[in-house]
């Protein structure tokens, strides 16, 4: 049993920022190469941005490159998404999803997701 845990969402005004955390855990200790997607209303989930296993690579989607930073925490499998000049369009409930063996990108998804947290932004 994997458990994922999402946490930081909330309301900023556009231009604001946010962190987000996520923390994965499990029976054994692995480790999970963890990737952010979103989905706002009405719209499909999509990629926002992923990580490798060590924190060597890290992947983005065009809409977010240059606003958004994905790291891995001092904590085994804590990641952040550090996510500045947000803006209205960013607006979605962001979902953290964790693997062992898959890399997250836009095309592939690991086994194991949160709950999501909600960010607002507003214009």
């Amino acid at each position: 049993q994997v458990q994922v845990v999402e946490s930081g969402g909330g309301l900023v005004q556009a231009g604001g920022s946010l962190r987000l955390s996520c923390s994965a855990s499990g029976s054994t200790p692995t480790t999970y190469a963890i990737g952010w997607f979103r989905q706002a209303p009405g719209k499909e989930r999509e990629f926002v941005a992923s990580i490798t296993w060590t924190g060597g690579s890290t992947s983005y989607a065009d809409s977010v490159k240059g606003r958004f930073t994905i790291s891995r925490g001092n904590a085994k499998n804590t990641v952040y998404l550090e996510m500045n000049n947000l803006k209205p369009e960013d607006t979605a409930v962001y979902y953290c999803n964790a693997d062992p063996v898959i890399f997250p990108t836009e095309t592939e998804t690991g086994d194991y997701w949160g709950q999501g947290t909600q960010v607002t932004v507003s214009s």
